[in-house]
């Protein structure tokens, strides 16, 4: 099923939880940022086969070079972390489970959805959740 959305559209709390519309937009904004994610692995592999074996004559600059070069790759393997929770969130808005916390069922707020669409919990799930972490970290 396709909906098409008006283009200033925005989910409001005013609309029934989850319909259509704010389904579709969740789903446009995953992709879009998973898009852009991919873009800037592409570029960021480009970059890397360029300087390939790091010919740098100078210790220092070859040093230089190698802290660069293992700090692309940390970021591109968030990158590759973030894209697998971006297409979790695409098959939770495929399967109808999208916005609702793993844990309560209940809502997650737009707000929320909005600052992070990736998200599982609801804020109080969360902060629970982290307590409990760390309650756990220190035994």
């Amino acid at each position: 099923m396709t909906v098409t959305l008006p283009p200033d559209y925005r989910p409001s709390e005013d609309e029934d939880f989850m319909n259509d519309f704010q389904r579709e937009y969740f789903r446009r904004k995953l992709l879009a940022w998973r898009g852009e994610l991919l873009r800037e692995s592409e570029i960021t592999l480009e970059s890397l086969q360029e300087t390939g074996g790091l010919n740098e004559a100078d210790l220092a600059d070859r040093a230089s070079a190698e802290i660069e070069r293992a700090l692309e790759l940390r970021t591109r393997d968030r990158a590759r972390k973030l894209i697998s929770k971006i297409d979790a969130a695409l098959a939770r808005i495929e399967d109808g489970s999208y916005g609702y916390c793993e844990v309560t069922a209940d809502p997650i707020s737009l707000r929320r959805l909005e600052a992070r669409p990736i998200a599982t919990m609801t804020i109080e799930a969360q902060e629970r959740h982290e307590r409990m972490e760390r309650t756990h970290r220190m035994d």
